[in-house]
């Protein structure tokens, strides 16, 4: 295992870097403290070709502006709170309404345009972020403590924990943000790629893709990926749902997609009990790195997290920790081929 530190562009009068890690069977991953957020996947396929198949930019100054949150890490809260505010413990808590009067990845000050720290002293194989998120940042009760750590194994395995103390009881969801196009980065639309999600049910949503509550049957219906099928020949680009996963504790196997053309596979395991799978329909993205223009389809997101507008459905598993029980979530992204 290779590790390679390299500068990657001044943002907010500091240095960022990009931190390489590279195993024994061709795999890379580049990875940046502006944001935690993940710029390079080098996969090879079966003939030892190898692809960038996670979508990125070319430099920091791009992650400081970065809306489709393009290799972010999400926090302190994933996806959309309805009306911008709940309530915990008798308090009500005000978000920003950064989405009409909703909220949404707890923005505008994103944890993914941040800067964060690396720790220092970890293995050849890890490349490990911290932040700390003080006392009513974003709105949120409670100062947090965070910290994601990823670990490439010569498995071709990109394995992430995500860990976060707070000081008092608080909503922790944190997500990973990556798109990924396992025909190439560059390479255009994902709708042909074929898609399983271990699921049989989603959650409903509104008209602002708010949770209602209620849990679907996905059979029959455009969002069944409960057998593999193509994107495009299901939600296509109306994908954007939250799928309920069986929450066990343990890493469980939760998606699989495949690359039409080069037949690269990459499976997610998670312990988090819903994934958010999002097919990019809104990308409008020119300047990305090596040249790259994403369209609306250029990535699938696969977004491991507790169900979306949880904090207000108690049916939903509840993202609210305290200091003696810190959130703690673990996922793999496993790459391989179908030859």
């Amino acid at each position: 295992m290779q590790q390679l530190i390299v500068p990657f562009g001044t943002v907010y009068g500091r240095e960022a870097s990009l931190y390489y890690l590279t195993n024994e069977h061709g795999m890379t991953v580049a990875l940046t403290d502006l944001g935690a957020c993940i710029v390079r996947v080098v996969v090879p396929d079966a003939a030892g070709n190898r692809y960038d198949v996670a979508l990125g930019f070319a430099g920091a100054a791009a992650y400081t502006d970065n809306p489709m949150c393009v290799g972010a890490v999400i926090g302190r809260c994933a996806n959309r709170t309805k009306g911008a505010t709940f309530e915990l413990a008798g308090t009500t808590y005000r978000l920003s309404a950064n989405e009409g009067k909703n909220n949404n990845h707890s923005g505008p000050k994103f944890w993914h345009e941040r800067l964060w720290q690396v720790v220092p002293n970890t293995p050849d194989d890890t490349v490990a972020f911290t932040l700390r998120s003080q006392a009513g940042d974003q709105g949120f009760p409670g100062a947090v403590n965070a910290t994601v750590t990823y670990k490439l194994t010569e498995n071709n395995e990109l394995r992430l924990y995500f860990e976060a103390h707070p000081s008092q009881a608080t909503i922790i969801n944190m997500a990973t943000h990556c798109y990924w196009n396992l025909n190439g980065h560059a390479s255009g639309s994902v709708l042909d790629h074929t898609l399983t999600i271990d699921s049989a049910q989603m959650a409903e949503i509104d008209n602002e893709h708010i949770p209602t509550g209620a849990l679907l049957p996905v059979a029959g219906t455009p969002f069944d990926f409960a057998q593999p099928r193509t994107i495009g020949s299901g939600a296509a680009l109306d994908l954007d749902h939250a799928f309920a996963l069986t929450a066990t504790g343990h890493r469980e196997h939760a998606a699989r997609l495949v690359g039409n053309v080069t037949g690269i596979t990459l499976d997610l395991y998670t312990t988090a009990p819903s994934v958010l799978a999002y097919a990019g329909g809104a990308f409008n993205t020119p300047g990305a790195k090596d040249g790259a223009t994403y369209g609306p389809g250029a990535g699938l997101a696969l977004e491991p997290q507790h169900m979306p507008d949880a904090i207000h459905h108690k049916e939903f598993d509840q993202p609210v920790f305290v200091p003696n029980r810190p959130y703690l979530q673990r996922h793999i992204f496993a790459f391989g081929t179908t030859a």
